[in-house]
């Protein structure tokens, strides 16, 4: 899958994503750091690249709707993280990567455990 890493995210997590065999770009590697949010999604819809963040915001389906984009995913440490704490959530959307699709959804992650956004029927 392809994916956009947020500034948030260290290059650990970008080479774990890539020996699992995923496609990574990342916000400080295209000089995306002072881009609005509104503009990271839109590069991610551009690129068709998941987007993949610790920044709760992107995690409010009424600013940023899932369907139109190729998939967000925010990951959820605990109130006081340990440094494998995020790679243990990373590994998290590793397993959820190889189970589902992501295009179109919102994750939210946590440690074993991925909750998916159910948009309400029209």
């Amino acid at each position: 899958m392809k994916l956009k890493l947020d500034e948030n995210l260290g290059a650990r997590c970008a080479e774990l994503l890539l020996s699992a065999g995923h496609n990574i770009a990342t916000v400080p590697g295209q000089n995306l750091c002072s881009s609005t949010d509104k503009e990271l999604l839109e590069t991610c819809r551009i690129e068709k690249r998941g987007f993949v963040t610790l920044d709760l915001e992107f995690g409010n389906p009424l600013i940023f709707r899932p369907a139109n984009y190729e998939g967000i995913a925010v990951l959820r440490l605990p109130p006081k993280p340990k440094p494998d704490d995020l790679i243990d959530v990373i590994r998290t959307l590793i397993g959820g990567l190889t189970q589902k699709e992501i295009r179109g959804k919102l994750w939210i992650i946590q440690r074993r455990r991925i909750r998916e956004y159910q948009p309400e029927e029209d």
